[in-house]
């Protein structure tokens, strides 16, 4: 006998995504007795909470809204920030450059707004975050906790300090950096890292790219690989295929290496 399928009806407090006729993305947060007000009218919260995920609303001039749990990619692009997030299309190859598996202990400093360090949770990561503004690790623990409750934030520690003056840690997997320099961090991980341990950075620049591949030749690491990741979609509509006008190109630049074990 099957077991029944479980609720996934809207619940207060949850966060949705309410998406209109004109493909306009909404972020909200349901509360009882609250509502969700554009020029087009409100939809009260209470005709969203208990229904099911695709729901479709209507305002009190008759707009239509559909509403569906955000992804990932949904959350980093709506929710509130303090600092420029790492875009959807390098959080993904991140994920993969850095080998994140369930489990992995990952050091992230410059956590920003949280995007990365939810990301890297998502994936299983037990993540601690060096933040040198108290500002914006708030806003990141905040954030975290908005998108994947309590229950995610429990493997998400951050600390209010500067990875440039020393990693405390030792035995990590991996450390993932978006920091302006991040090669006065390489010393600090080399002894942080466990033999075979992923250093990524992301670095908006290509010199500091450049600058993060010269300290790597002088160090423990080894297999260093620099890379951007170009995002263009594509229209598809009948016999009118072609490129989108506009594209995501640069964001960033990915460069990650691996820990040699020291010889003996």
């Amino acid at each position: 006998m099957s077991e029944a399928p479980p609720d996934r009806s809207f619940s207060d407090g949850e966060q949705i995504l309410l998406i209109d006729r004109k493909k306009r993305r909404y972020l909200v947060t349901l509360a009882a007795g609250g509502e969700f007000h554009t020029h087009s009218g409100f939809v009260p919260h209470d005709d969203i909470i208990g229904a099911p995920e695709g729901a479709v609303l209507r305002s009190t001039r008759g707009a239509v809204f559909t509403a569906f749990r955000p992804t990932l990619s949904d959350f980093v692009l709506k929710m509130p920030r303090g600092a420029q997030v790492i875009y959807p299309k390098d959080l993904g190859p991140i994920l993969m450059l850095a080998d994140v598996f369930p489990g992995a202990r990952v050091l992230e400093s410059g956590v920003g707004s949280g995007a990365l360090s939810m990301t890297l949770l998502r994936a299983g990561a037990v993540v601690t975050g060096y933040e040198i503004r108290g500002d914006f690790a708030a806003r990141a623990v905040k954030n975290v906790k908005a998108f994947g409750g309590e229950k995610l934030a429990e493997n998400y520690r951050v600390e209010e300090r500067d990875v440039y003056e020393g990693i405390d840690l030792r035995g990590l997997d991996r450390i993932v950096l978006d920091l302006p320099e991040p090669w006065q961090v390489v010393p600090h991980a080399e002894e942080a890292l466990r033999p075979g341990g992923i250093l990524v950075a992301y670095t908006p620049a290509i010199t500091q790219a450049v600058q993060l591949r010269e300290r790597l030749v002088d160090s423990g690491f080894e297999l260093a690989e620099t890379m951007e990741v170009l995002h263009r979609g594509w229209n598809i509509d009948g016999m009118s295929v072609r490129p989108d006008h506009r594209m995501v190109a640069h964001t960033g630049f990915l460069t990650h290496a691996r820990l040699l074990p020291t010889p003996d």
